[in-house]
């Protein structure tokens, strides 16, 4: 499982990740302390709120993705 720590600024952020992340055949979490949502839901990413550090949990590898959301990376 590979970790990734991101920032979103705005909510076009948000969605450019979340499609980058429906592309992926493997499961995608992302948290913030101890809530955990699926990366693939538009709402549970909303729901974790803008700004603040949010860790990406991949269990599987896909280069594209990981290139698309380099731009998020802390």
């Amino acid at each position: 499982m590979k970790e990734i720590k991101i920032c979103f600024t705005n909510p076009d952020d948000v969605k450019e990740f979340v499609r980058a992340a429906r592309k992926c055949e493997f499961d995608i979490d992302l948290t913030y302390q101890r809530a955990v949502v699926d990366a693939k839901s538009i709402l549970g990413v909303f729901a974790l709120g803008l700004e603040r550090p949010l860790v990406v949990n991949c269990h599987g590898t896909n280069q594209e993705f990981e290139n698309s959301i380099r731009r998020f990376a802390m």
